[in-house]
């Protein structure tokens, strides 16, 4: 399904007199206003090809209908996405979920609905019907060569999918751990995995890049081989200047400090970017913004204030991508909810006072640090939003949008009540 443009200007027309009224009120206090929209209207956040679906739980899945049956179809979903915001043009595939048959067909479709493709993701953490030897006790670092070397193979597969689609990067996460005290030797299941890991960054052409995720537990809850971003960071640091930390804001324990974690390997070149939701208990891949959107503020102060001084372009010296499950939402609701709560937050940051603020610090002046980062956060910036998808050509409001235009219901008449995403 591709959207008309003509159909999202019509109802753009509709709310463009609240719009105008709400734009000018926030303007008038904003010197800068013009950087700012130029910034959000290059700020894009990729869409991940798993993420078209309903999500689900080991208890059920409950699928909304419409939803994307092979790879084309959910690059045409990214599509709808993209001529909503104006801020999603990009997919990134997960291997072997989505598998690029032909990539010259599947590159052209991308192409002709503004998109492009991101890192490619591999998968050690499942058994596939047709692999010879199972990740049961692991992968990148199992106790057997040969099961290691599988892993190793299949990443470097991954690797070769992704040039075909002119991607650039790789990104890893494992599930290897333990689930018991005495399983692992620690030592060797973390040297295994590095020595795992130089053989795949020795395979990778020399304009790509090694993103290693971490995550302190889940699916084993003793150890995770990978299991914070210190471990995720020494692996980066010994593989070389491709490698870097992925951080996915859910892998964290409870209270921990990731704006502090951000700002520190930001410091060192070595954040290579994020994997975007929220939670509240662990791991809940929950909605981006939709538990702690202050938190997720305070990362894109650390963000905006660390790749100024480090001179890098906020748009593309990063990777940005959404990593959440939709299990009773509409999956192409979430979405947009997702980069529209990212995109609030960037634009909060854009908006603190970074002089005062240097100075309410070097001063000690704690309370005046506090109100000057709560006055950005509190300003209310969904105008400057629907501003920068409106000059790009998307819709003041993307979500009643999607709703007005009825994509869902056109969506289920396509493809059918009982259609359910592929990977899953």
């Amino acid at each position: 399904m591709e959207l008309e443009k003509y159909k999202i200007d019509e109802i753009n027309h509709q709310q463009m007199n609240k719009h105008k009224c709400q734009f000018e009120y926030i303007g008038a206090d904003i010197s800068n206003i013009d950087d700012v929209l130029k910034k959000l209207t290059a700020f894009n956040i990729t869409i991940p090809s798993w993420a078209l679906g309903t999500g689900g739980t080991r208890f059920g899945r409950f699928s909304g209908g419409g939803e994307p049956r092979s790879l084309e179809e959910k690059i045409e979903d990214v599509g709808v996405i993209h001529a909503l915001n104006k801020s999603s043009n990009s997919i990134s595939l997960h291997i072997p979920w989505d598998i690029p048959e032909n990539a010259s067909s599947i590159k052209a479709l991308a192409a002709h609905l503004g998109l492009h493709f991101d890192a490619v993701n591999s998968n050690t953490f499942q058994d596939q019907p047709d692999q010879k030897l199972s990740y049961k006790y692991g992968s990148l670092h199992h106790v057997d060569r040969a099961v290691r070397k599988q892993a190793i193979e299949h990443n470097i597969e991954v690797i070769k999918y992704g040039v075909q689609l002119n991607s650039k990067a790789l990104s890893v996460w494992l599930s290897d751990g333990s689930n018991f005290p005495g399983q692992l030797n620690f030592r060797n299941a973390f040297q295994n995995t590095l020595e795992s890991l130089q053989e795949i960054y020795d395979a990778m052409p020399d304009d790509w890049k090694v993103w290693i995720e971490y995550k302190p537990y889940e699916p084993n809850f003793y150890s995770t081989t990978i299991g914070d971003w210190g471990q995720s960071y020494l692996l980066s640091s010994k593989l070389g200047a491709k490698a870097s930390t992925l951080v996915d804001l859910g892998h964290h324990l409870q209270g921990a400090n990731i704006e502090q974690i951000v700002s520190l390997l930001l410091m060192e070149g070595k954040l290579a970017g994020f994997h975007f939701n929220d939670s509240k208990y662990g791991d809940d891949d929950l909605t981006v913004g939709s538990i702690n959107p202050y938190q997720l503020f305070l990362i894109f102060n650390e963000l905006v204030e660390g790749m100024d001084a480090r001179g890098m372009n906020h748009a593309t010296d990063l990777g940005w991508m959404i990593d959440a499950s939709h299990n009773v939402k509409d999956p192409i609701e979430d979405l947009l909810q997702s980069v529209q709560a990212i995109k609030i937050a960037y634009a909060q940051a854009l908006l603190v006072d970074k002089k005062e603020l240097t100075a309410a610090q070097q001063n000690n002046d704690v309370a005046l640090a506090q109100e000057i980062l709560q006055q950005a956060y509190r300003t209310d910036v969904r105008p400057l939003i629907a501003e920068a998808s409106l000059r790009a050509g998307g819709a003041l409001n993307p979500i009643d949008t999607f709703r007005k235009l009825s994509v869902r219901d056109n969506l289920i008449k396509e493809r059918g009540l009982k259609a359910v995403a592929t990977g899953l």
